[in-house]
């Protein structure tokens, strides 16, 4: 096996890199750059370290939003089998090429397009891995679509504003628990691992991030049965503080189905749990 580190650690430093590229963040790509190379590698270095792997040995990864690649330097230095990134930015495909002809082209595959119009599941290669520090204006999009194929996918180790992983991982009564939260944790068990502070960032956004770790249950849900999860909470949560005798009540039989679940119709939206969803789902 071929140990790319010292390829990777012959580039130039990232803010050197940006320098001379004249890289400034596009607010309308929604980047916040990330330079930082000791906060990248514990970014990779935490994920392999919950999931018990010494790297990514025989496992392909892919990378949204690479950016100026301080994410991409650390996931070529855990020895993947090869890594893809999908960049919108041409500015950045110039430096995504510069360290391709470090690595070679076997071990970095470069994308140049759009990752909403991506069918991630049909990427090269299994067990599949998405790491990345999303760009902020389309990270649940990303997510939503990411989960509804998340069998396809051996984990997800994601960077989200702070308040998006707060709704993500938030337990039922909360404020922020809705129809991200149940959905991510219907499908995935979900680790938060850290947060970043807005000043390792250029530019630095106004908010903290967090990096959240997925990994799929080994219950794999229906596309069918997801659906009327979905439908199912966008009905209770857009009505969240009403009762959901009132919230559902467009549900045939709803009483009836509540009941043999032992839901009581005086529950709202936020104190139902996933896992009560799901069963419901399954009645309608």
């Amino acid at each position: 096996m071929i140990d790319l580190s010292e390829k990777i650690n012959e580039l130039p430093g990232l803010r050197e890199t940006v320098g001379r590229h004249g890289l400034m963040a596009k607010k309308a790509l929604g980047q916040n750059f990330l330079l930082d190379r000791n906060i990248t590698d514990k970014i990779i270095n935490t994920s392999l370290t919950k999931q018990k792997k010494p790297d990514f040995s025989g496992e392909y990864v892919i990378e949204v939003g690479p950016g100026p690649g301080g994410l991409t330097r650390s996931v070529l230095c855990r020895n993947p089998q090869k890594l893809t990134v999908v960049e919108m930015d041409e500015r950045c495909i110039e430096i995504m090429q510069e360290i391709r002809e470090k690595v070679g082209e076997d071990k970095l595959e470069i994308i140049n397009g759009d990752a909403l119009k991506q069918d991630f599941s049909k990427f090269e290669g299994t067990p599949k891995n998405i790491v990345s520090n999303l760009p902020y204006n389309i990270s649940v999009p990303l997510l939503v679509s990411w989960l509804k194929q998340i069998e396809n996918f051996d984990s997800l180790t994601l960077m989200f504003q702070k308040e998006v992983a707060d709704r993500i991982c938030a337990p039922t009564k909360c404020k922020d628990y809705g129809r991200i939260s149940i959905l991510s944790q219907l499908l995935c068990k979900i680790e938060r691992l850290f947060d970043i502070n807005p000043n390792c960032f250029v530019p630095a956004p106004k908010i903290w991030s967090t990096v959240v770790l997925f990994r799929p249950k080994p219950a794999n849900i229906e596309s069918k049965l997801l659906e009327k999860v979905e439908k199912l909470t966008t009905q209770a949560f857009s009505q969240r503080r009403k009762m959901i005798r009132q919230s559902l009540k467009s549900v045939k039989g709803l009483e009836e189905k509540c009941a043999s679940l032992g839901l009581d119709l005086t529950l709202r939206a936020e104190e139902i749990t996933p896992e009560q969803y799901l069963e419901l789902a399954k009645l309608l």
